[in-house]
This record gives C-alpha cells, sequence and structure tokens, in this order.
C-alpha cells in the first residue's frame, strides 16, 4: 500500500503531511541515497513552479539531498518537461520538480526524475518510501568536506528553448501566425512567450505574473474561458493554454472553441503516419479516452493501445513496446522521439508545424474524430473506499451497463492526485448517459462523499 506517491509523485496541501518541510528532507534524503549509484561525485537538479511553498519545499529538499552528500543544481521556475531535459542535458544522477501541476496554488507535490529523464517506476517509489519510514539512512551522515554543495544554474531557460525548437523541420517558422498563449502564472511564463516569438509569431500573452498565489487562478489548461473571449477578440489563429508546470497543453480554434484531447491525439497520429513515422502504427492512451479515436483511426489501420490514468503509464507502455506517440485526453501528449515526458511547449510546436505544413486550421485538423457522447463527474469523497464494498454503487453501475449494452462503457476510478471519485460514462444518446452519471454521482454523495 502506497504512503506518499501517488499517479505523479508525491502531493498535498503545502505545510500539511505529506507536503511539509520535514517530509521534503526525509524525501531529499532519501532519492539521494538511491541515486548515489556509482563512484564519485553525485548531483541532482531541481527545478520548481511558481507556488509560494515551492520556496519552503526547495530548501528543504536542498537540505535534505546535501546532507546525504549530493550536489544540487537549482534552476529556478521552470516547466516540468524541462527537468527531464535537464536531467539528461546535464549528465546529473536525477532530477526533482516541485509542483502540483493543475492544482490550486495552496497544494504542492513534489515528482522525481531518473538521470534518463523519466519518471521513477512503481518499485523506485516504493523503496524511497521503505528508506523513509524504516529509519534504514537514518544514521548515514556525511561530514566535512563529504557533504553537499548548491549550484544555481542561470542559463537553463535557453537551454530549453532551444531543445524544444530542435523539435521543429529544419527552417520552419511560425511568421503571419498570430497565437494567443495563456502561461496559467505558472513555471512556463517566461518561455513559452519566448519561444513562440523567437520562431516569427506574433504573440498576445495572458496570466504571465506570477504572484505565488495565482498559480492556475481561473486561467491556464482547466479555465480557457479568457483564453477563447481572446482568441476571437484578437481574430488569433489558435490559443495555448498551458497547465501550472506546463507539461500539457489545452488548444483553442480559431472560432474560440476548445480543441477536444482526443482529437488533437488522432490528428497527430494521422500525421505522423501519413510521414511513415508512427512507430508500430499505434497510437498509446488511456482508459479514459474517447471510443471515436479507435473508429477514427481503425480505417488506416492505426491501432489504439489503452492503459490505467496517467501519462506515466502511457510512458511506460510506449517505452515497453517501441511506440513514439501517446497521451491524455487532458492534453498531455508524448512525442516520444522528442521528450521523455508529456510537454506542453512541444505539443503546442507540433501543433503549429502541422497547420504551416498543411495549410488547415485548428478546427479543421480537429475535424478528424467524431467523439462518442461521453460526460465525466467528478465527487470529492471524505474517504477512498472500495468500490466493491458500496453494493448499493455496485448495483447501480451494473443497471446502466445493461442498458448501455454493448454500446457504450462505464470507467469509475479515484483520483491518484486529490479526493476525488471520477465517474466517466460513454454511449449514443447524451441525455441517457448523463442521467445514469447523475444517479451514481448521488449514491457516491451519499455513501462517502463530503458534506455540501
Amino acid at each position: 500500500m502506497r504512503k506518499l506517491f501517488g499517479t505523479d509523485g508525491v502531493r498535498g496541501i503545502a505545510n500539511i503531511e505529506p507536503m511539509t518541510s520535514e517530509m521534503a528532507m526525509k524525501l531529499g534524503r532519501a532519492a539521494a541515497h538511491i541515486f548515489k549509484n556509482k563512484a564519485g561525485r553525485h548531483r541532482i537538479v531541481i527545478g520548481k513552479d511558481t507556488r509560494l511553498s515551492c520556496y519552503m519545499l526547495e530548501s528543504a529538499l536542498t537540505s535534505g539531498i546535501c546532507s546525504m552528500g549530493v550536489d544540487v543544481l537549482l534552476v529556478g521556475p521552470l516547466p516540468t518537461p524541462a527537468v527531464a531535459f535537464l536531467a539528461r542535458s546535464l549528465r546529473v544522477d536525477a532530477g526533482v520538480m516541485i509542483s502540483a501541476s493543475h492544482n490550486p496554488f495552496e497544494d504542492n507535490g513534489i515528482k522525481f526524475f531518473s538521470r534518463d529523464g523519466l519518471k521513477l517506476p512503481d518499485e523506485m517509489e516504493h523503496q524511497i518510501e521503505s528508506l523513509i519510514f524504516s529509519g534504514e539512512i537514518d544514521n548515514i551522515r556525511p561530514t566535512a568536506a563529504e557533504i553537499g554543495k548548491v549550484f544555481r544554474i542561470d542559463d537553463v531557460e535557453g537551454r530549453y528553448i532551444e531543445f524544444v525548437k530542435n523539435s521543429l523541420p529544419k527552417g520552419l517558422d511560425f511568421q503571419r501566425m498570430k497565437i494567443v498563449v495563456d502561461c496559467a502564472n505558472g513555471a512556463a511564463y517566461k518561455v513559452a512567450p519566448m519561444v513562440l516569438r523567437e520562431l516569427g509569431a506574433e504573440v498576445v500573452v495572458l496570466s504571465d505574473d506570477p504572484s505565488g498565489t495565482n498559480i492556475n487562478l481561473n486561467c491556464g489548461a482547466l479555465y480557457p474561458e479568457e483564453l477563447q473571449k481572446k482568441v476571437i477578440e484578437t481574430q488569433a489563429d489558435v490559443g495555448i493554454a498551458h497547465d501550472g508546470d506546463a507539461d500539457r497543453a489545452v488548444f483553442v480554434d480559431e472560432r474560440g472553441h476548445v480543441v477536444d484531447g482526443d482529437a488533437l491525439l488522432v490528428a497527430f497520429a494521422l500525421a505522423l503516419h501519413q510521414e511513415k513515422a508512427l512507430k508500430g502504427e499505434t497510437l498509446v492512451s488511456t482508459l479514459m479516452s474517447n471510443m471515436g479515436m479507435d473508429l477514427a483511426l481503425r480505417s488506416r489501420g492505426i491501432q489504439v493501445v489503452r492503459t490505467p490514468v496517467g501519462d506515466r503509464y502511457v510512458l511506460e507502455r510506449m517505452l515497453k513496446d517501441g511506440y513514439n506517440l501517446g497521451g491524455e485526453q487532458s492534453g498531455h501528449v508524448i512525442f516520444l522521439d522528442y521528450n521523455t515526458t508529456g510537454d506542453g511547449l512541444i505539443s503546442a510546436l507540433q501543433l503549429l508545424s502541422l497547420m504551416k505544413r498543411t495549410g488547415k486550421k485548428v478546427s479543421e485538423l480537429a475535424a478528424c474524430m467524431t467523439p462518442l457522447p461521453q460526460v465525466l463527474k467528478n465527487v470529492r469523497v471524505q474517504k477512498k473506499q472500495e468500490i466493491s464494498e458500496i453494493p448499493e454503487l455496485q448495483k447501480a453501475i451494473a443497471d446502466c451497463e445493461e442498458k448501455l449494452r454493448n454500446n457504450g462503457r462505464i470507467l469509475i476510478r479515484y483520483s491518484g492526485t486529490e479526493p476525488l471519485l471520477r465517474i466517466m460514462i460513454e454511449g449514443e444518446e447524451q441525455t441517457a448517459i448523463t442521467a445514469m452519471a447523475d444517479q451514481l454521482a448521488e449514491i457516491v454523495q451519499k455513501k462517502i462523499g463530503l458534506s455540501k
């Protein structure tokens, strides 16, 4: 049973367990111990988003890592995928990102990357937890010159910008394109506008003034309403919204409509297929992806492989079977030819490149897929009780599945990062599946939901 790690690192309310300075120091000590797997001096790079609590957690992590005789490289506010890139580029032993992604500012999180820029497998996260709770490393205390040092690296923004630009064909630019980008007052507030301007685009920027408390506040990938208005107002070609750590991007077409994340994955898959660059003729997605994705790709000879929810599981399947494109409906897209994790800036550049090369508008590219009606409801819960232990809910699910027969599906799962139960129903008729989702949500609220 996991004690700390969820589907995307350790996450919680800052200054409340497990997101305390004390736990951050322990995480730093345990991680440093695990990554000291060769002779010589060791180094770990730490990045962060713009939350107020990042200062506190950064200091605690740094202290814990240095106390194990490992040096720390601080790079300041940068997207999560930049930390994955820097772990490889700087030849360090590991990377750490302090961020709670799309969550509100009062939350925070810590996620680790290996020296290869990959999120840690479950076994290694379990090993970190074991070291923390067993006390096995409590007496490992380097002294004198063996204690770690701290360095601040100042040129990382330029390194990362050049890295993402290298994902584009040589000579391609975005001149005569107008782009609105919403930085969510988060980790991409500097680099996202910079890379688009360097590539010649006219850029209108929203939410690029982080205060420490305004990250994701009515802006960014979860709140695209202002972006939609600005795209229409400025007659832009496209709108791009990042989340707090910029490992994903949500797009708004030229008409001000939010682009379906599954449709975007289909458009990328079709483009790579046409270029004979889609490895295994396969797109990797999660259980949450719409069945319309299969219908759109099957006739082209492209299969869809599904994984549990979470971009780490998508990546694991891609690495296992040699696929190079995967992602989630929420906007995580992994182009394994370019980076080892979801990268919102690379996703944006790849969409802009596709627009430029085909001459098509975003709405035209997104028309490649017709999604089946789908409804998603989130119920905030007081505890994550096993679904099988709630008979009333089990019976209601069975009744709904009988009504859907083979023309839809129900997926019920707990969030790995928040106290939420997610109910997803897909079917042929929107009114019917909405009524089913409402019924199931009402039962969940009654049995294990938080009081309203």
